[in-house]
């Protein structure tokens, strides 16, 4: 008995920043869009205000561990947008110039601060970015910025997509914002996808692509269990003349790892150099009486502090050293971060210890302290040590519970180079924080889980040297015309700030490459889409950009 074959114009993997904005502008656009989505859809009142097993976010996480590192990311429609905490900064000029591993410049010569600005522009608009002022940060990002002035640092509050008219300050946004303030994509490009008639299917896992005679390609995926994700629920195959890898970097690697046996050989960049933005954890005790003493803070009830679980997520950074005149792994990004209890007291350490100390009276005593807690999260500059080994028989990863965890093929030992950066960054949040005795500082350790990321980048990565990049400079895959990457993994390495704006611009850079693309396979696509809200200052600003075979 032969299979059922679905067939549509466009077919895009994943529906995070790179799947969401691609599946608009070609819906807008006049082609068939197809989404598929290895998580579930969960409306904004099924997210749950705990982070216990079973509840929502054990379901729109996805925790791989690796070997030397982890990567945490979205599991569900509308991907990290869901779960992340919407800082929104731009790249630093430098960030285009990097060298990196290969000793010469990594981003292609046509993607640079000044080509992207007018992309970053479009993206400010379609999700209504704005930069915080004073009175908007949280009381972990006022004692941040306190301690910084204290010991001769800058801050700044951090560029956001919240709306501040609905947000209600209750810090549970990495869980899924139940008040629709945090302008994930299921809010703005998603909706408006599915206006212009996108077909977004949650659940379906894709396993790997063919290619017909006729050069489409087909698509096989497996249905996911709404509850286990180890059980499946069936599979199937969609034809599509055009395939958006948008998994994201720790998938979509290795979804084009098991195609290799079907398609032909990948560039060798797939699967390697992959980052993890050089992100590193440092979180610190605050006395009270010593924020009281010293920064002369107070609620207004006695207390200085004592709100680590209060506000936002991240509200204020200090960027002294994202400085291009300094040495490449010099530079890094120190921002305020909430770090909810679970996983963050989990692999909290005790200041001090002789060891790692993942239990006993010591952290006891730690654990009680909490709401006196600041974490500090640096992006750092990191050199793509990340490389893929074989990939598992089905999905990113061995499924290890029924939702959340697995074990993945993704081998990280870091360089010198990136122990630099990471030492670097560990001593200037220590010599901040501890000056004078305001508190007392936790290094993240390696040990339990390795190096982490929540932020992974790389893996199938852009450029202009085909030995050392997968795609192009116009997000096409080499040597597999009609296939194009536009999630995290395309970005050719770390940031040294929060990626998601990069990568959310880079997206829109791509779609007239698209679409461009789609109409010399048959598909009847125009680009000139507004923002999802009807906006178009930012498509005007790169109207100029665009290439004459995008079908303005």
């Amino acid at each position: 008995m032969s299979e059922t074959i679905e067939r549509t114009d466009v077919l895009v993997i994943g529906s995070g920043f790179g799947g969401a904005i691609t599946a608009y502008h070609l819906a807008a656009g006049g082609a068939k869009v197809t989404v598929l989505e290895r998580g579930p859809w969960l409306e904004s009142n099924e997210f749950d205000h705990d982070y216990k097993l079973g509840s929502s976010y054990t379901r729109i996480f996805d925790f791989v561990v690796g070997d030397g590192m982890s990567v945490l990311g979205g599991n569900c429609v509308g991907g990290g947008s869901v779960v992340y905490f919407a800082a929104m900064p731009r790249a630093p000029r430098f960030v285009f110039d990097r060298h990196g591993s290969i000793g010469r410049r990594m981003w292609p010569k046509s993607v640079s601060r000044d080509t992207l600005d007018p992309w970053y522009d479009r993206i400010e608009e379609s999700l209504s970015v704005r930069r915080q002022q004073w009175e908007d940060v949280s009381y972990a990002g006022g004692l941040w910025a306190a301690a910084c002035h204290r010991a001769g640092r800058t801050a700044n509050p951090l560029a956001v997509a919240i709306d501040g008219s609905r947000c209600t300050n209750c810090n549970w946004m990495m869980a899924g914002c139940r008040f629709e303030a945090k302008q994930s994509l299921t809010v703005n490009y998603l909706p408006a996808a599915v206006a212009h008639g996108a077909q977004i299917r949650p659940l379906h896992e894709v396993q790997y692509l063919t290619r017909t005679p006729e050069g489409a390609y087909r698509v096989h995926y497996n249905i996911v269990h709404d509850r286990d994700y180890r059980l499946q629920n069936g599979s199937g195959v969609i034809e599509a003349r055009i395939v958006v890898m948008a998994a994201g970097a720790a998938a979509t690697p290795v979804i084009l790892q098991r195609s290799e046996a079907h398609l032909g050989a990948m560039p060798y960049a797939v699967g390697r150099y992959f980052s993890g933005n050089g992100e590193r954890l440092n979180t610190a005790v605050v006395d009270e009486e010593k924020a009281a003493e010293l920064l002369g803070l107070s609620r207004g009830d006695g207390r200085a502090y004592a709100a680590n679980q209060i506000g936002r997520g991240p509200t204020v950074a200090s960027w002294d050293r994202l400085d291009g005149s300094l040495p490449e792994y010099s530079r890094y990004s120190l921002e305020q971060l909430y770090f909810p209890p679970g996983l963050g007291t989990i692999l909290a350490q005790v200041p001090g210890g002789a060891a790692p100390s993942w239990f006993g009276k010591e952290k006891k005593e730690l654990l009680k302290n909490w709401k006196s807690w600041l974490t500090i999260f640096s992006m750092t500059e990191d050199d793509n040590e990340g490389v893929f080994g074989p990939p598992p028989a089905t999905g990113n990863a061995h499924r290890i519970s029924q939702q959340m965890l697995g074990r993945g093929s993704l081998r990280y030992v870091p360089t010198q180079n990136t122990w630099r950066g990471w030492n670097q960054s560990d001593a200037e949040v220590k010599e901040i924080l501890e000056k004078d005795g305001l508190a007392k500082v936790m290094p993240w350790t390696n040990d339990l889980v390795g190096a982490y990321t929540v932020h992974p980048l790389a893996s199938c990565r852009m450029g202009d040297d085909p030995h050392t990049s997968a795609l192009d400079d116009t997000n096409e895959l080499r040597g597999h015309p009609g296939i194009f990457v536009t999630d995290g993994s395309a970005v050719p390495g770390a940031l040294t700030v929060n990626p998601a704006m990069t990568i959310a611009a880079l997206a829109e850079r791509a779609i007239p490459h698209i679409v461009a693309a789609a109409r010399s396979r048959g598909v009847e696509v125009v680009y000139g889409a507004p923002a999802p809200g009807g906006g178009t200052s930012g498509r005007r600003g790169v109207l100029p950009l665009l290439p004459r075979t995008a079908g303005v």
